[in-house]
């Protein structure tokens, strides 16, 4: 099984799982070139995807949605409320709504030898949720737009292979930057993004011996800075006094913009 982020950010949003017969894609906040170019770097084409899953509705998660469902047949899976907030956007209305699949939390869907499960997540959004991704005993779960986790978003995480997890904002830049107030709060609230302490939080509650990799992704291109996330997560995760040693975890921040490399397990 593979995960890769084509692109994770608060411009665009793109990931890749896949198996040998199997391949998905985890959002397409990007245009058509941009996620054929990155699947091709994966040595996989558009036409073998064998289905979008899409986490909610925001442009960052569906901006190539129209164009690539215009070109392609492959069904799009997501929440009732997600397919309605959908539809209700202008660009997006020329999409066959037979097209779309409806899914639920926790309720687990099968695509060949892949098993997509939904989880619940805290964001401002229709009917917003996060995906995990099974493959045999082989597990990779991919949680971003999240303002808030519980210990049912702990217990959704735990035994994961591969993890890509938000780590969107560092609080202080955040709150000396030039967004307006409401945003800023609207960002920090239980419906926003989760921080990079936040996010080494809750990596400290999740780690295990089947962690192979973690991904930070969707961070902000205006109160973040990859290297920051890194280095936030990794003192959050030592400052826990976790059994795991950062130095023994490889982090990975993913790019903006660009194919961020494969991780195989």
């Amino acid at each position: 099984m593979r995960l890769a982020s084509i692109a994770s950010g608060s411009s665009g949003n793109c990931i890749y799982a896949g198996s040998d017969t199997t391949h998905i894609l985890l959002d397409v906040g990007i245009s058509r070139k941009r996620t054929v170019e990155g699947l091709e770097k994966l040595g996989v084409s558009l036409s073998e995807i064998d289905g979008i899953f899409i986490t909610h509705e925001h442009s960052d998660h569906i901006q190539g949605l129209p164009v690539i469902a215009k070109q392609t047949q492959m069904p799009i899976y997501a929440t009732r409320g997600t397919i309605a907030a959908i539809q209700a956007i202008p660009q997006c209305r020329c999409i066959d709504p037979e097209r779309f699949v409806p899914v639920r939390a926790d309720e687990k869907v099968r695509i060949k030898d892949l098993q997509i499960d939904p989880m619940t997540i805290s964001h401002d959004a229709a009917e917003p949720v996060a995906y995990r991704v099974y493959y045999g005993r082989k597990k990779a779960c991919v949680c971003t737009d999240l303002g808030c986790y519980t210990d049912y978003t702990v217990e959704c995480l735990k035994d994961s292979d591969v993890l890509l997890l938000e780590s969107n904002h560092d609080v202080n830049m955040l709150q000396v930057g030039r967004y307006p107030y409401p945003l800023k709060q609207r960002i920090l609230g239980k419906k926003g993004h989760l921080s990079n302490v936040s996010s080494g939080q809750l990596l400290c509650r999740v780690l295990s011996d089947h962690m192979k990799a973690i991904f930070l992704g969707h961070l902000s291109a205006e109160n973040n800075l990859p290297e920051l996330a890194f280095e936030t997560v990794r003192v959050e995760l030592m400052m826990a006094g976790c059994e795991y040693s950062p130095q023994d975890l490889p982090i990975i921040v993913a790019k903006r913009r660009e194919l961020t490399n494969a991780v195989e397990f």
